[in-house]
């Protein structure tokens, strides 16, 4: 797709192998070998994030990648839920978490993916539309 990605998410790619956080959520970078795929994985999720922004009923619109600030899908939910960047600022160390909710509730993390992660599993985060996710990760 043409951009760099942030450096803790790199860096949680090279460090663990394709995780779940709880039966809940999904993480894992491209496949070594794989990563030409990456992108057309982006590109579909992109067009259901567009469409449930059509039926969003936001105060500030979003719109996503490769639109300024577009939003830019990095993982999902079992439950449906997307998880993504909002690719506005300087560069990739300055994109935030946006989370889109099968439910639709939207709502802006302002920090990166391995603090959102974090943040997340320890309970500190206000859920927004989410279910509680349990410290469990399984392989």
């Amino acid at each position: 797709m043409g951009l760099a990605l942030p450096a803790d998410y790199k860096l949680l790619c090279e460090m663990f192998p394709a995780f779940e956080l709880g039966n809940f959520m999904a993480f894992g970078g491209p496949d070594p070998g794989h990563e030409h795929l990456w992108p057309k994985g982006a590109r579909e999720q992109l067009d259901i994030i567009d469409e449930w922004l059509g039926y969003a009923n936001l105060t500030v619109p979003m719109h996503t990648y490769p639109a300024p600030g577009g939003l830019l899908p990095w993982s999902t939910s079992n439950e449906g839920d997307i998880f993504l960047w909002s690719t506005g600022g300087e560069g990739p160390e300055e994109w935030t978490v946006t989370v889109a909710s099968r439910n639709g509730a939207w709502w802006h993390y302002d920090g990166g993916v391995a603090q959102f992660m974090a943040d997340l599993v320890s309970g500190r985060l206000e859920l927004w539309g989410l279910p509680s996710v349990s410290c469990e990760v399984s392989a």
